[in-house]
C-alpha cells in the first residue's frame, strides 16, 4: 500500500478515539482539538440544511411556489446546475466504476489547484476497512480507488493538513462527513488559514461497520476472503468479483438481508436525511445512472472541477423510466411491520425469479430509481426515529424530508397506530 502523502512528508494518521455518542458515524470531528463542535456541526443533532445550502451554493433547493417554478428534482437531490450520466473513456483500472471520483482529485493535484486531497484508502490489513489518508501527489490517488465499508474519521485529518501548510484542500467524503466539514468551514478559514476547499461528494444510502460487512460477505460466498469487488447496481443486482477473476450477479431479492441482525445498519444510517450529499460541490454516484455514473454539478466550483476531466468524459442525459410509487409504498409497509430491524421480509422462493425478471424492466430506473431511493430514505428516517428516538424528530428532520414523505401520508403531527395510546375502557 502506498504511504500517505509524498516520500518527504510525514504520514498523517487519524488521532485515537472513539465516538462518544449513540448517533455518531465517527466523521472525525470528535477526534479534533475541539470535539465540542459536534454539538453545532453534527448532522444527527440539529442540522440546518437551508442555511448551509445558502452558504455553499448561494441558494437553497428550489420548490414550487406562486412566484417560483422549481427546477425539476431539487426537492429530491438538492441544489444543482446540471445532472449527467457519465463515464471515463478509457476507464481507470481498479476503479469501482470508471474512476471519475479519483480522476477529479488527481487533476486538481496535477494542475496545482490544491495542495492535498483528503480521502479514503484501504487499511493495510483489511481491504474493506476505510482509512483516512492525506494525498499530496496525483499518482498516490490510486490507493483511493474502489469501495470501502465502515466508519472512518475523515475530518480528523483536516486540521493536521492545514498545520502542515496545506491551505488549499480537496475532500472526498460521504454526506455525514461533508455536513460537518461545511459547518466548520468558516472557522477553518478564519482561524487556521484555509484558502480553498473543493468538495467531491459520494452518495451514501446505508453504511455499517466493517465487521458487519464481513459477516454479509460470508453469507453470499463460501470464500469471502477472495471477494475483491462488491457493487449494488441500479439494475437491481449486486455485482461480486473475486481475486481469481470470477464475476457473479446476485439479484437484490436473493440477498440474505433477512438473516442479518436487526442492528446491521445502525440507527444513524436508518435516519440519514442526505443520501445525495447536497453540500458537495459535485456529487458522483450511480443511483441515478443506468449503467454509467451519475453526476450532479451543484455550483460553479463543481463545474470547474468537472471541466478538468472533460476531454476524458463521455456524457449523456440520464434516463427516467418506470414508476416509483408502488415500490416506495411497499418499502414503507415493510418498514412499519419491522420491529426496529431491517425493512425486509422473506419472499416465497417460487416468486423471486418472476420479480427479479420484472424489476429491471418495469421498476423505477435512472432518475426515477434515485427519486424512489430518496423517498425511501425519508420514510425510513421518520419511522425509525418515531420508534427509537422520538424526542429527536423535531430537530433532526428538516422540512424537505417531510415534503418527500407527504405523498405517502406521513406528516409531522401523525403517528403510527402502534404508537398511539389506547384510552378505551377494558372490561375484566
Amino acid at each position: 500500500m502506498q504511504a500517505t502523502g509524498s516520500p518527504s512528508a510525514p504520514n498523517v494518521v487519524a488521532p485515537a478515539g472513539v465516538p462518544a455518542r449513540k448517533l455518531c458515524t465517527d466523521c472525525g470531528l470528535s477526534r479534533t482539538d475541539e470535539p465540542k463542535r459536534c454539538g453545532q456541526a453534527c448532522q444527527f443533532i440539529q442540522p440546518d440544511y437551508p442555511g448551509l445550502e445558502q452558504r455553499v451554493h448561494g441558494r437553497v433547493r428550489q420548490t414550487n411556489t406562486p412566484v417560483q417554478s422549481a427546477q425539476p428534482d431539487e426537492l429530491f437531490f438538492g441544489p444543482y446546475q446540471q445532472i449527467l450520466s457519465a463515464r471515463l473513456d478509457p476507464p481507470t483500472q481498479g476503479a469501482q466504476w470508471t474512476g471519475i471520483t479519483t480522476r477529479l482529485a488527481e487533476v486538481l493535484l496535477e494542475k496545482g489547484l490544491v495542495d492535498a486531497v483528503i480521502a479514503m484508502a484501504a487499511d493495510p490489513h483489511d481491504r474493506w476497512r476505510p482509512r483516512p489518508v492525506l494525498v499530496t501527489r496525483a499518482e498516490d490517488m490510486a490507493q483511493c480507488r474502489g469501495m470501502r465499508m465502515g466508519y472512518a474519521p475523515l475530518l480528523s485529518l483536516v486540521e493536521p493538513a492545514l498545520a502542515q501548510g496545506h491551505k488549499r484542500l480537496a475532500v472526498i467524503g460521504i454526506p455525514c462527513q461533508i455536513y460537518a466539514l461545511r459547518a466548520i468551514q468558516p472557522q477553518l478559514e478564519r482561524e487556521q488559514g484555509l484558502e480553498q476547499l473543493y468538495v467531491i461528494g459520494t452518495p451514501c444510502s446505508d453504511n455499517t461497520t466493517t465487521e458487519n460487512f464481513h459477516q454479509f460477505l460470508g453469507l453470499i460466498s463460501d470464500r469471502p476472503q477472495d471477494i475483491s469487488y462488491v457493487e449494488f447496481r441500479a439494475d437491481y443486482k449486486v455485482e461480486v468479483r473475486t481475486d481469481q477473476g470470477d464475476k457473479r450477479l446476485i439479484p437484490f431479492l436473493n440477498l440474505p438481508l433477512s438473516t442479518l441482525p436487526p442492528d446491521f445498519f445502525p440507527l444513524t444510517c436508518r435516519t440519514c436525511v442526505d443520501y445525495t450529499n447536497v453540500l458537495a460541490d459535485i456529487t458522483v454516484g450511480y443511483m441515478g445512472g443506468h449503467g454509467q455514473q451519475w453526476l450532479l454539478v451543484r455550483n460553479e466550483r463543481g463545474q470547474a472541477v468537472l471541466d478538468g476531466i472533460q476531454a476524458q468524459l463521455v456524457t449523456s442525459a440520464p434516463i427516467s423510466q418506470g414508476k416509483r410509487a408502488g415500490p416506495v409504498r411497499g418499502f414503507m409497509a415493510n418498514t412499519e411491520r419491522a420491529a426496529g430491524g431491517l425493512p425486509l421480509r422473506r419472499m416465497p422462493a417460487w416468486i423471486k425469479p418472476l420479480v427479479n425478471w420484472l424489476m429491471p424492466r418495469v421498476g423505477p430506473r435512472g432518475l426515477e430509481f434515485a427519486r424512489a431511493r430518496v423517498e425511501m430514505k425519508a420514510i425510513e428516517s421518520i419511522l425509525h426515529l418515531r420508534r427509537e428516538a422520538p424526542a429527536r424528530i423535531k430537530n433532526m428532520l428538516p422540512q424537505h424530508v417531510w415534503d418527500l414523505a407527504a405523498p405517502y401520508g406521513l406528516k409531522p403531527q401523525t403517528r403510527p397506530e402502534s404508537d398511539k395510546v389506547d384510552n378505551t375502557p377494558h372490561k375484566t
